[in-house]
C-alpha cells in the first residue's frame, strides 16, 4: 500500500477519531457508548433473574440461579466491558486483520491462516465435553445479547466495522491463540538456525545456551540452511507481533505457594503474578461467579468463560509459563519447488494436503493463500518472510495440533475440590504447557507441570532437521504421570519463575531455553528466610526489584577508572546504588546503559548488523534475555576472544571493552536525557504507556493517541527482577512487557485475599474504570478479592438486574 493510500485511509478515520479527541465533545460522545450497570434489562435466552453487582473497582460479581444463566451473564458482562478487545482478538486469531487495517497486515494474516488457529477450533468442537459445550453456548448467547441490546464501543465507529455474532468456536480459537502466545519456540529455532548459518555453531551455542551443554549441537549438512542468510525481516511474524504489542509473543510469570508450616496463620498462602505484553485494555478481566457449582472469584479472559486463575472457595490455583519446546521445523523435499504437489518421506512421495484460504483486504482485492502441509505441518516459508519463499521448504510441527480443547481442562480446573481432582484437570490441560501451583482449605499445597510435550529421536529440537529421512521424528509425548509434580513438598513451598524446573537427571527434554533463574532464586531466598509468612510478606516479594545480575556485575564495572567528570559522577551513582530498580534510582539507569553497551560490543565482534539488531530485539523470550548468564560468565575471563574486536589491530580485553562501554553509555545518556544526573532517574527513563490496538500506534495522530492510550507513568523493576517491567535491549528503556496481574490468596481466611490488574476493567473511553487500577498496580497495592455476597454488598457501586424475556403464547 502506498503512503498516499495510507494517508487517504487515515483521513477517512479522522472525523470520528478527532471528534472523540475534542475536549467537551469527546467525553459526551464516549459516554453515549457506555453500557448499562444499573437498573433492569430484559434479555431473551435467560432462564431466570440474574444480578450483576459491580464493586468499587468495577469488578462484576454475578449471582445466578443456574449455571446456564451464570455463563450467559458472564458473556454479557465480558462483552459490555471488552467487546472491541474481543473483536480484535477474533480477527487476529482468524487472520482477518487486513479486513480491518488494509494491505499492510496481509503478511500477518498469511501467517495466522497458515497456523490455522480457526481451523483447529472448528475441528476440535466435536471433542468438547457436553458440559463445557453447554457453557460455551450459554456464554456465546450472552455476548450476542449484549451486541443486540446496547451501543457498540466507539472503536467500531472509528474503524467502520460491525461485529458478527459470537460462536463457541470463537472461544475455542481464543484458547488456540493463548497456546500460540505461550509457545513461541518457532522463533527461537529459526533464529538459532540463522545464527548457525551466519556465524557458526560455537557462536549460536554461546548466545543461545542449551539446557544440556554437555550434549553437542550436531548440525547435519542439510540443516545449515544457507537461504536463511539473506533474511532481513520475518514479515509475517513481525506483523502479528506488532498487533499483539510485543515482537515476541512468549510470556512469563511468577507463582509460588507456601505451606502452613511457613505461614503465620498455619494455612497456605498462594501468590501469582503474570508477566505478558502490556496494552489497553488489560488482557485480564476480574470476575466473581456465583451460581450452581460455582462460587468463584479471580481472573478470566474476555472471550472465554469461567476463570483462568483464582479460587473457588475450596481450591486456589495460579499459573506461570512452563515454556516447553512443542514446535519443530522440518526441512522438506518437494517434487517441484515452484508448484509442489508432493513431498518425500522415507523414500516415498506423498500428496501435500492443500487448504485454500481467501484473505479479505480493506480497500483492496482479496488475497488467495494455499496452505500446503506435509505430515509434519504447514509449509511456513511464505508466511514468515518474502525472502524465504524460494528457500529451503520449512514445515512447522506443533504439538498443539494434537491437543484436546483447552475448555475441557478449564471446566475441570474450575470445579476441582482437592488435589486428586485438580490433577485430573491438569491431565486434560495439554496445551499451552504451564507451571500450576495449588493450595486448598484443608491445608495442602502442590505443584504440577502440564502440557503435551514431545519425545524426540535423533535430534534435540534446536534447529530445523531433515524431514524426508524419518530419522528426526517424534516418538510420542511425555506421559502426564512423568511430568514434574510435588504434593506438600518437604521445603514447605513451591515456586516457579519460568526457570528450569527439573534436575539434570530428569529423563525427558522439556525445554532448552529456560529463563535465567534470577527471579526464581530471589523468590526462594525470601521464602526460605521466614516461617511466619503473611499476605503482606507475599506482597513484598511480588514488589521485589533487587537485581541479582547487577550484584554480580557491579564489582567489575566499578573496577574501571572514569575518564572525565561525567563518567566519575556515573560511577559514583552506580557505587551508591542499593541494587534495586526503583523509580528514584540513578545508579539503576547507569548500570543498564553500561550493560547494554557491553552487550552490543560483544555481539558486534561476532555478528553482522542485522543479527545484532534482531538479537537485541529478542527473537525468543524478549523479557528473558538469555545473554545475561553468558556476559556474567565472560567477566571472569578477561582475555577471552569474545572481548577482542577483530576489526582492530590491537587485542582488546575485558577492561578495554568496559572502559569503552562506559564512555559510550555516558555519552548516550547525556545526549538522550541531558547532563544533569537527576534526569537519569530510573522512573524518568523507564516508563510505561498502555497502548491501544490499533488506535494508539505511531501512525495515529497524537491527539487521538492521547485519548486511546493511557498516560505515561514511571515503571519499577527491569527484565530480571521479580517485579518485572521489561524493555527492548535495542530500544531502551520503554517498557513493553511486564506484570499484568497480581493475586495473593489466603487459605486461612479467603476474605484476606487480594488482587489487582491494570490498567482497569473496561475499555470504554473516559470511563472511570478504564485506567483506575494503574496507580494500585504501579505501587504493588491491591484491592480485596470479594468472595461473599455480604462483602460484595459492602463495596457495591452499581447493581444491574438481567431478567428473561417471556415469549407471547399464540392463541
Amino acid at each position: 500500500m502506498s503512503a498516499f493510500t495510507q494517508v487517504l485511509r487515515m483521513l477517512r478515520m479522522l472525523p470520528p477519531a478527532l471528534a472523540v479527541a475534542t475536549p467537551g465533545l469527546g467525553p459526551w460522545l464516549a459516554r453515549r457508548r457506555w453500557t448499562r450497570t444499573e437498573g433492569t434489562l430484559t434479555l431473551p435466552g435467560l432462564h431466570g433473574k440474574v444480578e450483576v453487582l459491580r464493586d468499587t473497582w468495577g469488578v462484576p460479581h454475578i449471582f445466578a440461579q443456574d449455571e446456564h444463566d451464570l455463563f450467559f451473564a458472564q458473556g454479557y458482562v465480558h462483552a459490555q466491558d471488552r467487546l472491541w478487545q474481543m473483536e480484535m482478538g477474533r480477527r487476529l486469531v482468524d487472520g482477518r486483520l487486513a479486513s480491518l487495517l488494509g494491505p499492510m497486515l496481509v503478511s500477518a494474516d498469511q501467517f495466522l491462516r497458515t497456523m490455522g488457529l480457526r481451523h483447529l477450533a472448528e475441528r476440535s468442537w466435536a471433542q468438547v465435553d457436553p458440559e463445557a459445550r453447554a457453557i460455551l453456548e450459554a456464554y456465546s448467547a450472552g455476548i450476542n445479547a449484549r451486541i443486540a441490546a446496547e451501543p457498540l464501543p466507539y472503536e467500531f465507529t472509528v474503524m467502520g466495522v460491525t461485529p458478527t455474532p459470537w460462536t463457541p468456536t470463537d472461544s475455542l480459537a481464543r484458547g488456540n491463540l493463548l497456546a500460540l502466545m505461550l509457545g513461541g519456540n518457532h522463533r527461537l529455532e529459526l533464529f538459532r538456525a540463522r545464527l548457525v548459518a551466519t556465524a557458526g555453531e560455537e557462536v549460536a551455542n554461546a548466545l543461545l545456551p542449551q539446557n544440556a551443554p554437555e550434549t553437542p549441537l550436531i548440525v547435519p549438512k542439510e540443516a545449515r540452511l544457507p537461504g536463511l542468510k539473506n533474511v532481513k525481516t520475518l514479515s509475517g511474524l513481525d506483523g502479528v507481533d506488532a498487533v499483539m504489542g510485543d515482537p515476541n509473543i512468549v510470556s512469563g510469570s511468577n507463582n509460588w505457594v507456601v505451606h502452613g508450616k511457613r505461614t503465620q496463620s498455619g494455612q497456605p498462602l498462594l501468590a501469582n503474578d503474570v508477566h505478558i505484553p502490556l496494552g489497553m485494555p488489560s488482557t485480564w478481566y476480574e470476575n466473581g461467579l456465583h451460581g450452581g457449582r460455582f462460587q468463584h472469584v479471580g481472573f478470566s479472559l474476555p472471550g472465554v468463560p469461567m476463570l483462568i486463575v483464582g479460587h473457588n472457595g475450596k481450591v486456589a490455583w495460579g499459573m506461570s509459563n512452563l515454556g516447553p519446546d512443542t514446535q519443530d521445523f522440518y526441512i522438506e523435499k518437494l517434487d517441484d519447488p515452484k508448484a509442489p504437489k508432493k513431498y518425500l518421506f522415507q523414500g516415498e512421495w506423498h500428496d501435500l494436503e492443500i487448504r485454500r484460504e481467501e484473505i479479505p483486504v480493506k480497500g483492496g482485492a482479496p488475497v488467495v493463500l494455499e496452505v500446503k502441509s506435509t505430515r509434519h505441518g504447514p509449509l511456513m516459508n511464505l508466511a514468515m518472510a518474502d525472502e524465504l519463499k524460494d528457500s529451503e521448504p520449512l514445515a512447522l510441527k506443533w504439538a498443539h495440533r494434537e491437543c484436546q480443547p483447552l475448555i475441557n481442562a478449564v471446566l475441570k480446573l474450575n470445579l476441582a475440590t482437592d488435589w486428586e481432582s485438580f490433577r485430573g484437570a491438569m491431565k486434560l490441560w495439554e496445551g499451552p504447557g504451564q507451571n500450576f501451583v495449588y493450595a486448598d482449605t484443608a491445608g495442602n499445597i502442590g505443584y504440577q507441570a502440564s502440557g503435551k510435550i514431545p519425545i524426540r529421536q535423533g535430534h534435540q529440537g534446536l534447529i530445523p532437521m531433515p524431514g524426508w529421512t524419518g530419522e528426526a521424528e517424534w516418538t510420542g509425548f511425555i506421559p502426564f504421570e512423568e511430568l514434574p509434580a510435588s504434593f506438600n513438598p518437604p521445603a514447605g513451598y513451591a515456586a516457579t519463575a519460568n526457570n528450569k524446573i527439573t534436575s539434570d537427571d530428569y529423563p525427558h527434554l522439556i525445554a532448552h531455553n529456560w529463563f535465567p533463574g534470577y527471579r526464581a532464586k530471589r523468590i526462594t531466598d525470601l521464602l526460605e528466610a521466614g516461617t511466619q509468612h503473611t499476605v503482606e510478606d507475599m506482597r513484598r516479594i511480588q514488589a521485589e526489584t533487587y537485581s541479582l545480575p547487577a550484584e554480580t556485575l557491579r564489582p567489575y564495572f566499578l573496577s574501571v577508572a572514569p575518564a572525565d567528570d561525567t563518567q566519575r559522577q556515573a560511577v559514583e551513582a552506580l557505587k551508591a546504588w542499593d541494587l534495586r530498580f526503583e523509580p528514584e534510582s540513578v545508579g539503576a539507569t547507569v548500570f543498564q546503559a553500561w550493560y547494554i553497551e557491553v552487550l552490543r560490543k560483544l555481539l558486534q565482534h561476532k555478528l553482522g548488523p542485522e543479527l545484532v539488531r534482531e538479537y537485541l530485539m529478542g527473537q525468543y523470550e524478549r523479557h528473558g534475555s538469555l545473554h545475561m548468564p553468558f556476559v556474567i560468565g565472560l567477566m571472569s575471563q578477561p582475555d577471552s576472544p569474545w572481548w577482542d574486536d577483530p576489526k582492530t589491530p590491537a587485542k582488546e580485553t575485558r577492561d578495554d571493552i568496559l572502559r569503552a562501554a562506559l564512555a559510550d553509555a555516558t555519552a548516550w545518556l547525556v545526549k538522550t536525557y541531558g547532563p544533569n544526573l537527576d534526569a537519569w532517574a530510573w522512573g524518568r527513563v523507564h516508563q510505561l504507556t498502555y497502548v491501544h490496538q490499533p488506535l494508539g500506534g505511531p501512525m495515529i495522530p497524537a491527539p487521538v493517541r492521547r485519548v486511546f492510550n493511557t498516560r505515561t507513568v514511571p515503571a519499577r523493576g527491569d527484565n530480571y527482577s521479580v517485579d518485572g517491567a521489561s524493555f527492548l535491549w535495542s530500544h531502551p528503556f520503554k517498557v513493553v512487557h511486564g506484570t499484568a496481574l497480581r493475586m495473593i490468596v489466603d487459605l486461612a481466611d479467603l476474605s484476606r485475599s487480594v488482587s489487582v490488574h491494570a490498567p482497569g476493567q473496561t475499555e470504554h473511553l473516559f470511563h472511570p474504570h478504564r485506567d483506575d487500577l494503574m496507580a494500585l498496580s504501579r505501587e504493588v497495592k491491591f484491592h480485596p478479592m470479594l468472595h461473599t455476597r455480604e462483602a460484595v454488598e459492602k463495596h457495591r457501586e452499581a447493581a444491574l438486574t438481567l431478567t428473561p424475556a417471556v415469549a407471547l403464547v399464540a392463541q
